[in-house]
């Protein structure tokens, strides 16, 4: 994984702390969702996963060719896509190439399995890590967010039913 220390901030230095900051943490990402919510206008369930790419919340940057994750690495966090475009491969076959606002990543935090694709950044990528208790916290906290991952899923499974790729 690339990794650029430089590009961290907000949540990422908070999470070596402990559970005491672990659960801050992940409080200041309940009510940032729900803030951005409302103050969009939006209800939670059309809020669409931007509202997780907030001025504080922990970036890594990644540079155009980069590899975010391989093939059958473990895994620890998916990722939203804050800026940039994002190529997921199995093999040599290219699966989809994704746009900011999309998650993914997110197959291995559900079933504990390793990464089932590669992923590499098409251009310079800034991404928004979301560890597997911040993810396991929004689904029992926020269950829209919940509700958003599992649309993501099923459209993703829905177009490879198609044979699109």
């Amino acid at each position: 994984m690339v990794d650029d220390p430089q590009h961290r901030h907000g949540l990422g230095s908070d999470l070596a702390g402990g559970d005491a900051d672990l659960g801050r943490s992940l409080l200041s990402i309940r009510a940032f969702v729900l803030a951005r919510t409302a103050e969009k206008g939006f209800r939670v369930a059309d809020a669409s996963f931007s509202l997780l790419t907030g001025n504080n919340i922990e970036t890594r940057l990644v540079r155009a060719g980069g590899v975010i994750f391989r093939e059958g690495e473990q895994a620890n966090e998916l990722f939203v896509i804050k800026s940039g475009y994002v190529r997921i491969q199995v093999g040599n076959k290219t699966m989809a190439d994704l746009a900011p606002d999309t998650i993914f990543g997110e197959m291995a935090l559900i079933d504990n399995e390793p990464r089932s694709a590669t992923a590499t950044a098409l251009t310079d990528v800034e991404l928004v890590p979301v560890s597997e208790k911040q993810f396991l916290f929004l689904v029992s906290q926020t269950p829209h967010f919940a509700l958003k991952v599992m649309r993501t899923l099923a459209q993703r499974l829905r177009t490879m039913n198609k044979g699109v790729y």
